[in-house]
């Protein structure tokens, strides 16, 4: 009877999702990005949102929420209700850096969120504007030696990858570099740009336009392998910086316990825009971006293996909460 009783409700929450999944979505979907506007998350959301609006006949709106190294965005997502109208675009800081970075975070990565697909993996490039006057990465390490502590960089944070890319370029060259935290890639880009900053490790979706523009001259990228939008430049690894490799991916979440279905129709969406075109064009040929498309599965899987390596790097390089 037991047994009975409980295919008989299984069968019912069968029917539901699948009711929930045909009438889905009937307004608007909210994507939240815990960044700027303008920034890398916010580009990629943007890209794809538009693709998916076409595809799902509602509009997908991008609301930029900033603030204390991305967790009130991410933070408002976990808090959100399950109804699939509430969508997370976030970064690797936010999800698997601050929970090793800070004693405390409003959210658990793991336990109120749901996967959908990663959807980028990016690496960084070491940009100084076009009117600075180091030509390469050892001048740069050199001005640092002579006079630690006048070089100035930004980046997306405390724990951002483009602050974790400054910590191994010191750590490895052995010099010290000032390190300046914003809410986002795009006001750091308008510091540099503006020649308030020395270098950046910027996003290659914010750093290539503006590299192609000739407004920043490139040194080198931060991650394992060359990037296919600007293949003329070396890896820090090229340079001698043996083992320098500090990558971040991007990825849309949804909260804890939305339907399956729902689920399942965001990761067909999801894919779907990635093979668009124009798509292609802005996130990875011009952005340098790797498009990944995973799985609700395999982005779990590697969410929880880049908690456990964020977790060794900072404690090894003893960063702390600034």
């Amino acid at each position: 009877m037991r047994q009975k009783l409980l295919l008989t409700a299984a069968l019912c929450l069968a029917s539901i999702s699948s009711v929930i999944a045909q009438t889905w979505p009937s307004k608007p979907i909210k994507v939240v990005v815990p960044y700027p506007a303008g920034g890398a998350a916010d580009i990629t959301a943007r890209v794809l949102g538009q693709k998916m609006a076409e595809s799902l006949g509602v509009a997908v709106v991008v609301d930029n929420k900033p603030g204390a190294n991305g967790m009130i965005g991410t933070d408002i997502v976990a808090k959100a209700a399950p109804d699939g109208y509430t969508l997370l675009l976030d970064a690797s800081g936010p999800l698997v850096v601050n929970p090793a970075l800070y004693a405390k975070v409003p959210y658990d990565t793991e336990r109120d969120f749901i996967p959908i697909s990663q959807a980028t993996h990016f690496q960084y490039v070491l940009v100084v504007p076009a009117a600075s006057p180091f030509q390469s990465v050892p001048e740069l390490v050199a001005a640092a030696k002579a006079k630690p502590g006048s070089l100035s960089y930004g980046s997306t944070g405390v724990g951002g990858g483009g602050h974790l890319a400054g910590e191994m370029l010191g750590l490895m060259s052995g010099t010290k570099v000032t390190h300046i935290p914003y809410k986002g890639s795009a006001p750091a880009m308008a510091d540099l740009l503006g020649g308030q900053l020395s270098f950046t490790f910027d996003p290659m979706v914010t750093a290539v336009p503006q590299i192609r523009a000739g407004k920043l001259r490139a040194f080198a990228v931060s991650g394992p392998k060359r990037a296919k939008a600007l293949p003329q430049v070396p890896t820090m690894d090229e340079l001698g910086y043996k083992g320098f490799s500090i990558t971040q991916f991007q990825g849309f979440l949804a909260p804890a316990r939305t339907d399956p279905a729902i689920i399942a129709r965001l990761h067909q969406e999801v894919l779907k825009a990635m093979k668009s075109a124009d798509v292609v064009q802005r996130l990875e040929t011009d952005g340098g971006n790797d498009l990944i498309g995973s799985s609700p599965t395999e982005f779990s899987a590697q969410i929880k293996s880049d908690l456990a390596m964020y977790r060794k790097l900072i404690k090894d390089a003893d960063i702390k909460q600034e």
